[in-house]
């Protein structure tokens, strides 16, 4: 398996630390605001990943922070009137309640910052000690870049070229524009925590770097985010973690592309601003998820409302396939006997996962994941259109549940839309009316009111054909016309 390292800028085969298990974390967003979709993107990429290395077998420790104390937060409850901690709490679990309808996996571990306050004081302490971080006059304390010979070692930049203040604050409390705030002395009406330096909060930079030493332990073996974090926020945590402890903070670093919208850059003043609970609201989670799968993570995703369009249609032709796969089985009057059609299905199965595998063994290159399983498809549908009734049973559920599991991998569930087949119990009632029934079950009235309707059309009593069928229609079903017989299904998209 390859994959990116942004730190060397190639593609390197994944060696993990510990045989067969992966330590790999991921910055989680500052929770003063819903997320908008450029974060979510990043946070269904390392969902992909997580799941494809467990489905690879490997025993995956996940873990992402809340960034719950920080200026956005104490400035969004001052312009409320409300704590930070109001805030940060209800933007938390608006958080987790985003991610859990976006289909992402909850990490195994979701520290907060203003719980691992002890944690990052030890770090702290640890780098004043040996002469890497320093106590300004003001109380805060600051980490000397410059005692950091190592330093951008993953950005590449060479701090002599840049230029003070860019990307950086400068203040007079700062021995050098470069330096970065590990403690901040608190202000009037700002939550704070006591500390030997005297109260304070953590700076942003602080947080992640601790929390891994403390819960996953250094080096980790993937270290992931979006571009935007590589500097300053990663160099910065890569530079404590070299200087505390002596090793790097991780062996790979992973990174997502930007997300543009129409083309430009998403902003607030241009109106193309989207949070994910707003395209979320209009768009089903797998639709948006195929969309932005179809990118690889490294490149700039333009995201696009007829794109999402375009990629529900998509979602409904792969229910629509597993949905007509698993019918046909179910109504089978094969032989048992293998066809060369059943054959040819059953090494496009095996073709198909073969070729997902490839392509996300190189660098998790999810459009060619995608890309595989709609090549099932094809064959899929092509199989069911030529073989009518005479499907085999056991290859064609092998390949709806080929199609289903693979989609499983990048986090794409059908079994909502699949479980909609649960036909209204009203078709009883009907089928009562217009086809002489006498049971119970909603599947019985469905199949008796398709005979029938069949029936009063070769007999051209189209009266009653019509009735069946708007009866049908009022329940929110339509008549399906396929290969092994007509059926009923939700006329609504699933």
């Amino acid at each position: 398996m390859l994959i990116y390292n942004s730190q060397n800028h190639r593609k390197e085969e994944f060696k993990t630390i510990e045989e067969g298990k992966v330590r790999m974390y991921v910055c989680g967003p500052t929770v003063y605001d819903q997320i908008h979709i450029g974060n979510a993107r990043t946070f269904l990429s390392f969902d992909v990943v997580r799941r494809y290395l467990q489905y690879k077998g490997y025993q995956v420790t996940f873990a992402q922070n809340l960034t719950d104390v920080d200026d956005k937060i104490i400035n969004r409850a001052n312009e409320e009137g409300r704590t930070a901690a109001e805030v940060a709490e209800e933007y938390s679990q608006a958080f987790i309640d985003q991610m859990h309808r976006f289909n992402i996996l909850d990490p195994d571990i979701r520290p907060r910052a203003t719980r691992e306050i002890e944690a990052m004081q030890e770090m702290i302490k640890s780098l004043i000690e040996q002469g890497n971080a320093y106590v300004a006059d003001n109380g805060d304390v600051y980490f000397s870049v410059r005692s950091d010979h190592n330093y951008g070692i993953l950005s590449g930049r060479n701090l002599d070229q840049m230029r003070a203040g860019e990307r950086v604050e400068v203040n007079d409390q700062k021995r050098d524009p470069f330096d970065f705030a590990l403690w901040k002395t608190a202000k009037p009406g700002e939550p704070s925590w006591p500390s030997p330096w005297g109260e304070g909060r953590p700076g942003w930079h602080t947080e992640c770097c601790a929390m891994i030493h403390h819960y996953l332990g250094t080096p980790i073996d993937i270290h992931g985010g979006g571009q935007d974090l590589i500097f300053p926020h990663h160099e910065n945590e890569t530079a404590q973690a070299m200087c505390a402890w002596h090793t790097a903070l991780a062996n790979l670093w992973m990174h997502t592309g930007m997300l543009r919208v129409d083309g430009e850059k998403m902003s607030k003043s241009l109106g193309n601003f989207y949070t994910l609970k707003e395209v979320l609201d209009k768009y089903s989670a797998n639709a948006v998820r195929l969309l932005m799968l179809q990118t690889h993570y490294r490149s700039a995703l333009d995201f696009r409302f007829e794109l999402l369009d375009g990629a529900e249609g998509n979602v409904e032709r792969l229910v629509s396939c597993v949905k007509n796969l698993r019918w046909a089985a179910k109504n089978a009057a094969a032989d048992g006997k293998l066809t060369d059609a059943d054959r040819a299905l059953s090494a496009a199965v095996k073709e198909a996962q073969a070729e997902f595998t490839r392509q996300m063994d190189d660098d998790f290159n999810t459009s060619g994941a995608v890309a595989a399983i709609f090549g099932l498809v094809n064959t899929a549908n092509k199989y069911l259109a030529e073989a009518g009734s005479t499907v085999e049973t056991a290859v064609t559920l092998r390949a709806a549940d080929a199609i289903q599991e693979l989609l499983g991998v990048l986090g794409i569930d059908l079994s909502k839309a699949l479980s909609e087949d649960e036909l209204p119990h009203e078709l009883v009632d009907l089928a009562k009316a217009h086809a002489g029934y006498e049971g119970d079950d909603a599947n019985e009235a469905a199949e008796l009111l398709l005979s029938a309707r069949q029936e009063a059309r070769a007999q051209k009593d189209w009266g009653r054909a019509d009735a069946i069928r708007d009866g049908i229609t009022a329940l929110g079903l339509i008549i399906e016309d396929t290969a092994n017989g007509a059926r009923l299904r939700q006329s609504k998209k699933a």
